[in-house]
């Protein structure tokens, strides 16, 4: 099939040379529609045209009329799960737009950040990928990987990749790997066509994937929001209201910054060291965004003094302000630059020289990345190695301003991909949404519980308001520890557990799946089996057990806490481990952890005399070992949380 592309109210699509009819860019061959449900399918052709619709589904065509402006719109029911059919559209004004090898099956929406966007293949290989890939013949199974886009308005088309719809094979396994292998068990458990759709972005916010609407009653987004409505909801109104805000952010993230001697190397109580490069939260500054001065000396023989100086600071995140000696010598904005400043031959000196860093990090981790040869001085041909421990000093929080503001093609600003990525497919009727999503929210768990309800709800209202929503709970991630009772991860994932007080949610429990040093889990085998089994059990009537035994009571006795569970639960060793008691003065201590029968966990520490407090699995990367019969793992909890 040819194809060509029309402007025309945002609508176009898949169509055959010399057709003036034009459909959303997602309607396209090979697609999959949600059997017995209602497809709405908008377009456009010539204004006040008949325009037909057929298909080998229905034993009558479908007709309407296009408006003055040519919008039209069917609304077409749709047939048990089968297929192949064909879809036909004309005008009476050129050729017909023709739709070939469209399925009938069960349809899912998958979105979120990095977690759903990890393909089977282009990025790190997941667990088992090239039989993954070796394996993903299956023409039953249908992709449509949305395209990346932002706007400030809702969008009626979205833009796609690989031409649209695809049928799963090896040539397209550079695709949402947590979608595949869901769809790929729903096809072998159901046997009837899966399709997913697959319309994430790496790194990305919450709020971005919620509405103007639903986001207004969430607290913290009514600067962006006003600002777009000031502006008209306009690119170019928009863009001149965020130079003013950022002008007025800069100068408050200057009122963070402290006063000291920039050219010598500050020894004092304040000052500690850190390992360079290197991200801080994952070595002396867990889940901080803020402003950091960094220093150390750099010794330089007699025949280097005088001499210009090429100085590799490495990619700091994000950005900084670098001095040698005291005077400035460069600063760049950007967490994935590398830094290379030249150094005028005056300010190089034999004997110590001290190197100052000013480090801005308001997203994501901070510090230096590379490789320990990326930091280094070079003067006349010679390398000065700089990698290794560096004194620092925090010196402002930037969690006590408001938000940098985001431009207006920031996947990070708030509607946007709502707008570009999620609203426009309205039109096809889901089955359900998969979420994975969360780790760029981290240190806003408060915001998030409300945040993240609001998004569903949103969702719901655009597709039916019962409409199955089962997200992933975050994986472990970052420094072990067995008592972390302010773990910022911990409190985001309480506050997406908290959605599960709205109906038709499901969480899948993958704690026990993380890794210390790498955000993206591998197996994303398991993560979509846990899915597929609450979507099998739930919505296919499959005798699945999806989720582990709850808490249901905790009860102090004395220097004990005795906790009761609504099922058998057991651990996967000798030792009970994961536990932490605390006291009414917000005292914790890792808990000693006796089971007794096979449903009651009785804990205590020598540490805690008089227990008010427990917690499970209650860190950034925890350790505990608990699981149901059905060797799934016991979710995280705080009996005061």
């Amino acid at each position: 099939m040819k194809r060509l592309f029309l402007a025309g109210m945002g609508l176009c699509g898949a169509m055959t040379l010399g057709a003036t009819v034009t459909l959303p860019k997602f309607f396209t061959d090979n697609m999959l529609v949600q059997r017995d449900a209602t497809l709405k399918i908008p377009g456009k052709a010539a204004p006040g045209a008949k325009v037909t619709f057929r298909t080998d589904w229905a034993e009558k065509p479908f007709t309407t009329k296009a408006d003055k402006e040519g919008n039209f719109k069917f609304e077409v029911p749709t047939p048990a799960a089968g297929g192949p059919y064909t879809m036909i559209f004309s005008d009476g004004t050129g050729d017909d737009l023709v739709l070939s090898n469209v399925l009938s099956g069960e349809l899912w929406l998958c979105s979120g950040q990095s977690n759903m966007e990890y393909p089977v293949k282009g990025w790190t290989e997941i667990y088992n990928g090239d039989e993954v890939v070796a394996t993903s013949q299956h023409p039953d199974i249908r992709l449509l990987q949305v395209r990346k886009n932002t706007s400030l308005t809702p969008l009626d088309d979205a833009e796609v990749n690989m031409g649209g719809w695809v049928e799963s094979s090896p040539a397209t396994m550079d695709f949402s790997a947590i979608a595949y292998l869901f769809a790929l068990r729903l096809h072998d458990e159901l046997g009837v066509p899966v399709g997913v759709i697959d319309s994430s972005w790496g790194g990305t916010y919450a709020e971005s994937w919620t509405g103007f609407d639903y986001l207004g009653g969430v607290p913290g987004f009514e600067d962006d929001l006003a600002s777009m409505k000031k502006a008209g909801f306009s690119e170019e109104g928009f863009r001149a209201d965020y130079s003013r805000r950022l002008e007025d952010w800069n100068r408050r993230v200057e009122g963070l910054d402290i006063t000291f001697d920039r050219g010598k190397l500050q020894t004092g109580d304040e000052w500690k060291t850190m390992p360079l490069p290197g991200v801080w939260e994952q070595s002396v500054l867990p889940d901080f965004d803020g402003m950091v001065w960094l220093q150390r000396t750099l010794t330089l023989p007699a025949e280097a003094a005088g001499k210009p100086m090429e100085l590799h600071v490495g990619a700091v995140d994000d950005n900084d302000l670098t001095l040698v000696n005291g005077t400035v010598v460069g600063s760049t904005e950007g967490w994935n630059l590398p830094r290379v400043y030249q150094v005028p031959g005056n300010l190089v000196k034999a004997g110590e020289n001290v190197i100052s860093v000013r480090v801005l990090d308001y997203i994501g981790s901070g510090g230096v990345h590379g490789r320990p040869e990326d930091l280094c001085a070079i003067i006349d041909g010679v390398t000065y190695p700089l990698a290794g421990d560096w004194n620092y000093r925090i010196a402002g929080d930037i969690t006590s301003l408001p938000r940098r503001p985001e431009m207006v093609d920031s996947p990070h600003l708030p509607t946007t991909l709502y707008n570009a990525m999620i609203h426009p497919l309205q039109v096809m009727p889901v089955k359900g949404v998969l979420w994975y999503q969360g780790c760029s929210n981290v240190g806003r768990d408060k915001q998030y519980e409300v945040l993240f309800q609001s998004l569903i709800k949103d969702w719901r209202h655009l597709w039916h308001e019962d409409m199955p929503f089962y997200f992933v709970q975050l994986t472990g991630f970052q420094t072990p520890k067995n008592v972390q009772p302010e773990s910022t991860w911990a409190l985001l994932r309480n506050s997406q557990a908290k959605a599960l007080s709205l109906p038709n949610t499901g969480m899948a429990v993958t704690l026990d799946l993380g890794h210390p040093t790498d955000i993206h889990p591998a197996d994303k085998q398991e993560i979509a089996r846990r899915l597929s089994l609450i979507a099998l059990a739930r919505d296919y009537g499959k005798d699945y057990v999806y989720s582990a035994p709850e808490c249901v009571s905790a009860t102090a006795h004395g220097n004990k806490m005795v906790l009761k569970f609504n099922g058998p639960v057991k651990p996967t060793s000798t030792a009970v481990t994961g536990f932490i008691i605390g006291d009414k003065n917000g005292k914790f201590a890792y808990a000693n952890a006796r089971l007794e029968g096979d449903d009651t966990v009785v804990l205590s520490s020598p540490l805690i005399e008089s227990p008010t407090v427990a917690r499970y699995n209650w860190a950034d990367y925890p350790g505990g070992n608990l699981y149901g019969p059905a060797n799934l793992p016991v979710a995280p909890f705080a009996t005061d949380k």
